[in-house]
C-alpha cells in the first residue's frame, strides 16, 4: 500500500536585519565618524562634552590668527599732504590709517569676534538643505544675552574700588544701542508680524542691508559731517580738517618742527623717560638690563590704547598657555614693577628699600651691629647711648665685644675709654651700652671718636656674624656757642643721573639754640627751570643739630655731552650764628656715562621686546617656534596653568602654526583661510552639540542659549574683563558688546535667510522659520536688553552709581552686577521651560 503522506521541504525563519549605521543619535552633518553603535549613551556624553569643549579651545586659537589678520588689514597706513607753512614746499606728509576705527570695529572686528556664530548659522541653514534650524538662532540670541548682561556684569565688578570707566564716544554707542534694539525688534516683527512663520525675499535682504547702514551710519555720526572745521579741530578730530583722510588727533597747542628737522614721537620721548627711571631703580636694586627692559615694555604697554581686537587675542593666549602679548615680569622683581605703577606723587613720597646682602645665611646665623653709623652728643649731656641690635637667627645666645677708639676726640680727656663684652641672649633683640662724655668749660671744635664691634677672639660659634654697621661714629658737639655755618665743600660734581644734588651744610665750632641761614641759587652756564630747579629758602637748624641738607632737583637732558654750573650762595644768619670760610660752592652738572650706557641697553631692548610682540609680524618659523613652546618661549614665567593649558591646546596651536602668517599679502591669505578653518571647526561644534543634546534629551535651542553660546563667548569674556581694567574708557569692554549683538542679527541671521530665501524661490516654495521658541526668547531678550541699557544708562547719570557704566561705590556695583546677571538667570529658565513645553506661550499662533 502506498505512503500518499505530503512532505513539504523545512523553511529557516527570517532574521530580523539589524542597520549598524542606524542607531540614536548618529545624524548629523559631518559627525560621528566612527560607528559608535556599541558605545553606552554615558560615554558618548562624556566624550561629546570634553571634544566640544576642546573644539571651543581650537576655534578661539584659529580665531586669534584671524584677529591678527585683520588686525594687519586695517591697520594699512597711506601717506596724504596737509598744507604747512613752515615747510619749504608749503605741505608735509604724514601717514594715516586708511581704515576708520569705527568701521574697522563694526566690520571685521565684529566679524572676527562673531564669526563662530555666524557661520555656525550659515552652516546649519546649508547643511539642512535650506530649511531653517534651533542651533544657530539660538546661539545668536544666547550669545547677545550673555554678552550684554553677564559680561556688563563682569566689567562693572572688575574695576578697582572708588574707580570708574566712562563710554567717551556715546554717539556711536547710542546708534549701535540702537541697532541692537532694533535688530531684535525687527526679527519679532519678522517671524511674528509681517509674515509669520514665513521669511520673505525682501525681508531676508532688508534684514541683511542693515548691516552696512549700520556700519555708514556710524562712520557718518563719528565723523559728524555737519561738524564746523574749528569745532572739529576742538574736539579731536581731524576728518573734516584732513577732508576725511587723517584719524589721528590732533592738538591745537602742537607745533610743528622746524623745516628740515625730524620731530621725535611721543612715544620714544615717553621710552627714554622711562627707561631712564627703570636705570635709577636698576642701579640701587642691581636689576639685569634685560628685566628693566621687560618692566619698561610693559609699563608701555598698558599705557598704550589698546582696541578690543588686542584683548581679544590676549585673552586667547591667556587662555592657551601662548605668548603673551604684554611681557612677563619676572616675579622677583615685582615689587620694583609695582613701584614704577605708582602715581608721581606717590612714587616721590616713598623710596622702595635697597636691596642689601644677606648676611643671615638664609636665617641660619645671627647678625650683630650698630643700630646707626653716626651719633651726635651735646657735651652737656655728659654720656651717648650706643645701641647695638641683633637680627637673623634668634633662638641662640651671643657676645660681640665693643672698644672705643680715639679720633680728634682722645680719652681720657673728652671721653672714658670702654671696652666690654655685650651679650644677647635668645631671642633678644636689642642692647645698649653708655660712653660717658668729659664737660668742661673751655670753648673747642667739635670733635669725633668711634665704637667699633668685634667678635671674642675666644668665641667659637660660627653663627655669629657682623654686619654692615660694626663702627659707629660719635661726634662731641661743643654747645657753648651758636656756631658757625658753611658748606661742607667748595665745589660738588653732580651727576645728571642722579636726578638730585644734596648740599651739606656744616654747623661748627657749637651748636646752642636755634639758628638759620638763608640760601639762593645763581646761574652760571646751567639755566634754573631748564637744567635744574633754581631759587631760594632758609635752611632751618635745631639745638644740638650740626648739619642739614639743601636739596636741588636737576633736570634730564638729552644732551650727548654735558658740563654745565650753578652756584648756590648761604646768606643772612639768625640766632647769634655766623658764617664761616666756605659760603659760596659750585655745583657742576656732568653726564653719567655708564648710567647712559645702561638706559641705552635698556631702550634697545625695550625695543626688541616690542617688536617682538606685535601680532602681524611672526614668520613661520616664528609661529612655529611659539606653537611649541609654553608661553611662546618665555618658560621661566610660566605657571603650572600654562603647561596645562600648552597641554591640552598643543595639537592646535601646531596644525594652526601652519597658516601663512599676516605678514604675508597683506593679511589676505591669512584672513581668508583662518576664516575657511573656523567655518569648518564650528560645523564640528554644531554636530557635537546637536549629539549632545539629543543623547540627554536636551532641546537644540537649550542647548543654543548654554553651551555653545557660553563656549563661543568665553574669550570675549576675558578680553572685556581685561579691557575695562586697563583702558581709561569703556568704549574697548562695553561700549562694542551692542555692536557686536546687531552684527550677529544682520549678519548672523540675514546672510543665511538671504540664502535661503533665493534658493526656495528659484524652487518655488517658501522659507519656512516656526516662531515657537525663537520667538519667545527673542521677545524675552529684547525686553531684558531694554531692562540692561536702562541700568547701564542710569549708572551713567545717577551719582550713587558713580555716574559711570562701569566701577563706582562698592555696594552699588554689586547691586548693578545682581540685576544684569539676574536677568540672564530669568532668560535662560523662562527660554529652557518654554522650549520643553514646562510652560505654554502662544507665540504666532503655536503653542
Amino acid at each position: 500500500m502506498a505512503n500518499n503522506t505530503n512532505t513539504t521541504p523545512m523553511v529557516a525563519p527570517e532574521c530580523p536585519t539589524i542597520n549598524l549605521d542606524n542607531y540614536t543619535c548618529s545624524n548629523a552633518l559631518l559627525l560621528p565618524i566612527l560607528n559608535e553603535y556599541t558605545w553606552s549613551a554615558g560615554t558618548r556624553i562624556v566624550l561629546y562634552l570634553v571634544a566640544m569643549v576642546w573644539c571651543f579651545l581650537g576655534v578661539a586659537l584659529i580665531a586669534d590668527v584671524f584677529m591678527c589678520a585683520i588686525e594687519k588689514i586695517t591697520s594699512k597706513t597711506a601717506k596724504v599732504r596737509i598744507p604747512d607753512q613752515n615747510e619749504p614746499d608749503g605741505f608735509r606728509m604724514i601717514e594715516v590709517k586708511v581704515w576708520n576705527d569705527t568701521v574697522a570695529n563694526l566690520s571685521l572686528l565684529a566679524l572676527g569676534t562673531s564669526a563662530p556664530e555666524i557661520l555656525l548659522s550659515v552652516i546649519e541653514i546649508v547643511g539642512r538643505k535650506f530649511e531653517s534650524g534651533e542651533l544657530g538662532p539660538g546661539t545668536i540670541v544666547g550669545s547677545a544675552a550673555f554678552n550684554l548682561l553677564v559680561i556688563s556684569a563682569i566689567c562693572i565688578l572688575s574695576i578697582p574700588d572708588g574707580e570708574t570707566r566712562r563710554i567717551a564716544n556715546m554717539r556711536v554707542f547710542g546708534l549701535t544701542t540702537f541697532s541692537c534694539i532694533w535688530a531684535y525688534v525687527w526679527l519679532s516683527l519678522v517671524i511674528l508680524v509681517i509674515s509669520p512663520g514665513v521669511v520673505d525675499l525682501y525681508e531676508a535682504i532688508i534684514t541683511f542691508l542693515m548691516f552696512p547702514a549700520l556700519i555708514i551710519g556710524a562712520y557718518l555720526i563719528d565723523k559728524k559731517p555737519c561738524m564746523k572745521k574749528e569745532e572739529a579741530v576742538e574736539n579731536g578730530m581731524v576728518g573734516i580738517s584732513l577732508e576725511g583722510y587723517a584719524n589721528e588727533p590732533l592738538t591745537t597747542d602742537e607745533k610743528p618742527a622746524a623745516a628740515g628737522e625730524e620731530k621725535e614721537k611721543p612715544s620714544n620721548k615717553n621710552l627714554l623717560k622711562l627707561a631712564k627711571e627703570l636705570g635709577h631703580e636698576s642701579l640701587d636694586q642691581g636689576i639685569p638690563p634685560e628685566e628693566a627692559a621687560k618692566i619698561v615694555a610693559a609699563k608701555l604697554s598698558e599705557k598704550e590704547h589698546h582696541s578690543r581686537m588686542w584683548y581679544r587675542i590676549n585673552a586667547t593666549r591667556n587662555m592657551s598657555g601662548g605668548r603673551k602679548l604684554v611681557p612677563q615680569v619676572y616675579s622677583a622683581f615685582k615689587d620694583l614693577y609695582d613701584h614704577t605703577q605708582l602715581p608721581e606723587d606717590e612714587k616721590s613720597g616713598g623710596k622702595m628699600a635697597i636691596m642689601t646682602k644677606d648676611h643671615t645665611a638664609g636665617g641660619t646665623k645671627a647678625v650683630v651691629e650698630f643700630t646707626a653709623a653716626t651719633v651726635s652728643v651735646l657735651e652737656s649731656e655728659k654720656k651717648v647711648r650706643i645701641g647695638i641690635r641683633r637680627y637673623g637667627k634668634m633662638d641662640t645666645p651671643a657676645t660681640v665685644r665693643v672698644e672705643t677708639i680715639n679720633g680728634t676726640a682722645t680719652a681720657p680727656e673728652d671721653y672714658i675709654h670702654l671696652e666690654q663684652e655685650v651679650s644677647f641672649a635668645s631671642n633678644e633683640l636689642l642692647r645698649q651700652l653708655y660712653v660717658e662724655i668729659i664737660d668742661d668749660n673751655e670753648w673747642e671744635p667739635d670733635e669725633f671718636f668711634f665704637v667699633k664691634l668685634s667678635l671674642p677672639e675666644k668665641e667659637e660659634n660660627t653663627d655669629i656674624v657682623l654686619g654692615n654697621v660694626s663702627i659707629s661714629q660719635v661726634t662731641i658737639i661743643n654747645d657753648d656757642e651758636p656756631g658757625k655755618l658753611e658748606f661742607a665743600k667748595p665745589s660738588i660734581i653732580a651727576k645728571e643721573s642722579s636726578r638730585r644734588v644734596r648740599i651739606p651744610v656744616n654747623r661748627v665750632n657749637g651748636a646752642d639754640g636755634h639758628v638759620s641761614v638763608a640760601w639762593k641759587t645763581r646761574d652760571i652756564t646751567a639755566i634754573s627751570g631748564k637744567d635744574y630747579e633754581g631759587g631760594e629758602g632758609v635752611l632751618k637748624f635745631d639745638h644740638g643739630e650740626t648739619s642739614r641738607t639743601i636739596d636741588i632737583e636737576i633736570f634730564d637732558s638729552m644732551k650727548p655731552e654735558r658740563d654745565e654750573s650753578f652756584q648756590v650762595e648761604l646768606g643772612e644768619c639768625d640766632g647769634g650764628a655766623e658764617l664761616a670760610k666756605i659760603k659760596k660752592t659750585i655745583i657742576t652738572i656732568v653726564n653719567d656715562e655708564e648710567f647712559n650706557g645702561l638706559v641705552s641697553r635698556i631702550v634697545n631692548l625695550t625695543k626688541a621686546n616690542m617688536d617682538a610682540l606685535q601680532l602681524e609680524d611672526s614668520t613661520w618659523v616664528t609661529q612655529m617656534k611659539n606653537a611649541m613652546n609654553v608661553n611662546g618661549g618665555d618658560i621661566e614665567n610660566a605657571t603650572f596653568i600654562d603647561y596645562l593649558l600648552h597641554f591640552l591646546t598643543f595639537f592646535w596651536k601646531i596644525l594652526f602654526a601652519l597658516v601663512p602668517p599676516p605678514k604675508y599679502l597683506g593679511g589676505w591669505p591669512a584672513f581668508i583661510l583662518s576664516l575657511a578653518v573656523i567655518g569648518f571647526m564650528t560645523a564640528i561644534i554644531g554636530d557635537l552639540a546637536s549629539l549632545f543634546g539629543c543623547l540627554v534629551d536636551l532641546n537644540d535651542s537649550i542647548t543654543a542659549i548654554t553651551l555653545v553660546a557660553l563656549g563661543t563667548s568665553m574669550p570675549d569674556t576675558f578680553a572685556s574683563k581685561q579691557a575695562a581694567v586697563g583702558e581709561k574708557t569703556a568704549d574697548s569692554s562695553v561700549g562694542n558688546i551692542n555692536g557686536s549683538n546687531s552684527v550677529n542679527v544682520f549678519l548672523g541671521l540675514g546672510l543665511p535667510w538671504l540664502m535661503a530665501t533665493i534658493y526656495h524661490t528659484s524652487q518655488g516654495t517658501v522659507f519656512t522659520v516656526p516662531p515657537g521658541s525663537l520667538g519667545f526668547s527673542v521677545i524675552l531678550y529684547t525686553a531684558c536688553a531694554v531692562v540692561a541699557i536702562c541700568v547701564l544708562v542710569a549708572r551713567r547719570f545717577l551719582k550713587p552709581f558713580g555716574q559711570a557704566e562701569l566701577g563706582g561705590p562698592k555696594g552699588m556695583k554689586i547691586v548693578s552686577a545682581i540685576i544684569l546677571v539676574s536677568l540672564w538667570v530669568f532668560y535662560i529658565l523662562l527660554s529652557s521651560l518654554n522650549a520643553e513645553k514646562i510652560i505654554n506661550v502662544q507665540i504666532g499662533g503655536t503653542v
